[in-house]
């Protein structure tokens, strides 16, 4: 839960930045991008990694390759997609470390549009930090935390190789 890093070696602190990309009818319907969107999109993410800026970054599959697992009390109730709301639904998202709210949004305007032709939306929300959740977050959480985070990290590892 931490969030504040030290972006590639550039020095300073970062907060990190969730940047979802809003699916649309088309991206819904499956339809997949275009040769020449996926060569903009590949040179604006290399852009992102020499900068410090990306840590993860990923399209997702339509709606209708999902679920959703509502909770009520104690009960789980899974709902198969497709979701009727498109406009509430995601396509993708990067994970983004940045100075500040305003460099994010600055990265987001030089993005390629990620839904030629149609209009799109993307939306930037801050990652918490571990003191975002104050007191209840106690010391003996946040160690498991970190080493759960060390855990993942290790498993992340080992599967590269």
């Amino acid at each position: 839960m931490t969030g504040m890093r030290t972006a590639g070696g550039k020095g300073g602190t970062t907060m990190r930045f969730m940047i979802i990309v809003k699916a649309t009818k088309k991206s819904e319907a499956g339809v997949m991008p275009s040769e020449q969107l996926l060569s903009e999109m590949g040179k604006f993410n290399e852009e992102l990694v020499k900068a410090g800026v990306m840590l993860a970054g990923e399209g997702l599959q339509p709606s209708s390759k999902g679920a959703r697992v509502k909770f009520s009390g104690g009960k789980r109730t899974v709902i198969d997609g497709p979701f009727a709301e498109t406009k509430e639904l995601v396509a993708g998202f990067w994970l983004w470390q940045c100075k500040s709210k305003e460099e994010a949004i600055e990265w987001v305007k030089r993005c390629p549009n990620p839904m030629p032709g149609e209009e799109s939306e993307i939306e930037i929300r801050q990652v918490f930090k571990a003191e975002d959740f104050g007191a209840e977050f106690t010391p003996e959480l946040r160690k498991k935390e970190e080493r759960l985070r060390a855990q993942a990290e290790q498993l992340k590892r080992a599967a590269k190789k």
